[in-house]
C-alpha cells in the first residue's frame, strides 16, 4: 500500500459503482483523488467521506458532461481542489448507456448524447489534462467487453470502440513524455447498469455459466486493475487493452447439474 503517495488523480464518474471503487483504491494507495460526479452530490459526498474515513485524501468535483462548457467546469473545480499541484493520473470512467439505442430504435438524440459523454468528453478532458499533467503520468480509460462481443446496444458499443482507439493513439503520441495510456475493459459487472443480476436470477445464472471464474465482476475487481496501471509497476506497459472479465466466453458454457 502507499505506492501512489504524493500523486494526484482525477476519476470521472467516481460517485458510484466502478468509479467509486477506482477512486477508493487509488486513495488507499496514497493518491489525492478528485471524485468527479455529474449530478448525484450525495453519492459523491459518500465516496469522499468513505475515503477520508479510511485515512485517504479526496475532494468532490461537479461537472455535467456532454454539455457546453463541461471541461471548463470540471477543470475549474479540479484546480481549486489541487491547489497548485499538478495532475499525475487521469481515469476516464464516466459513461452513459441508452438501452433503447439499437439499430432499430436509436434516435439522433440518443446517438449524440452517448457520443458526447462517452467519447467527446474523455477526448477533451484528456486534452486539457495534458496541460497540467506531469511527465511520467498515467491515463487509464475504462472501456467495455462490448467492443469484442456483439450486443444490441450498438451505439454504446461504438462509443467504447472509439475509446479503445483513442487509447492506442494517445499511447504512441505521449510516449516521449513518459505518459502511459492503457485501457481496462470490464466484463459483466455488478453495478447499477446491471441490476438484472439481482432481479433476474435465471438470466444471471446463464451469465455465470459463461464466465470461467463463475461469477459477475465486482467494482473492486476493476478498481484493482486500474490501480495497477496507475502504479510504477506498470511503467513499461502502454497502448494495451486488458479484459477484466473473469474469463468471459473463453469457450462453450459448462454443463450445470
Amino acid at each position: 500500500m502507499g505506492n501512489l503517495t504524493d500523486r494526484t488523480a482525477l476519476v470521472t464518474g467516481a460517485s458510484r459503482g466502478i468509479g467509486r471503487a477506482i477512486a477508493t483504491r487509488l486513495a488507499a494507495e496514497g493518491a489525492l483523488v478528485a471524485v468527479h460526479y455529474g449530478s448525484n452530490q450525495s453519492a459523491a459526498d459518500e465516496t469522499v467521506a468513505a475515503i477520508r474515513d479510511a485515512g485517504g485524501q479526496a475532494f468532490a468535483v461537479r461537472a455535467e458532461l456532454g454539455v457546453p462548457g463541461d471541461v471548463d467546469t470540471l477543470f475549474d473545480g479540479l484546480a481549486a481542489g489541487l491547489d497548485g499541484r499538478p495532475l499525475d493520473i487521469l481515469v476516464n470512467n464516466a459513461a452513459t448507456i441508452a438501452y433503447a439505442a439499437t439499430i432499430d430504435t436509436a434516435t439522433p438524440d440518443d446517438f449524440d448524447r452517448q457520443f458526447a459523454i462517452n467519447v467527446r468528453a474523455p477526448f477533451f478532458i484528456t486534452q486539457r489534462a495534458l496541460g497540467v499533467m506531469r511527465d511520467g503520468g498515467r491515463i487509464i480509460n475504462v472501456s467495455s467487453g462490448v467492443t469484442w462481443f456483439a450486443t444490441p446496444e450498438t451505439v454504446y458499443a461504438m462509443t467504447k470502440g472509439a475509446l479503445n482507439v483513442l487509447g492506442r493513439s494517445l499511447a504512441q503520441q505521449l510516449g516521449p513524455r513518459g505518459i502511459t495510456v492503457n485501457t481496462v475493459s470490464p466484463g459483466i459487472t455488478a453495478t447499477e447498469m446491471n441490476t438484472w443480476l439481482d432481479t433476474e436470477p435465471e438470466r444471471a445464472r446463464q451469465v455465470y455459466a459463461m464466465v470461467a471464474l463463475g461469477r459477475a465482476g465486482q467494482p473492486a475487481d476493476i478498481g484493482d486493475a486500474v490501480a495497477f496501471f496507475a502504479s510504477d509497476d506498470a511503467r513499461w506497459i502502454t497502448g494495451e487493452t486488458v479484459e477484466v472479465n473473469g474469463g468471459l466466453l473463453l469457450g462453450p458454457p459448462r454443463p450445470t447439474n
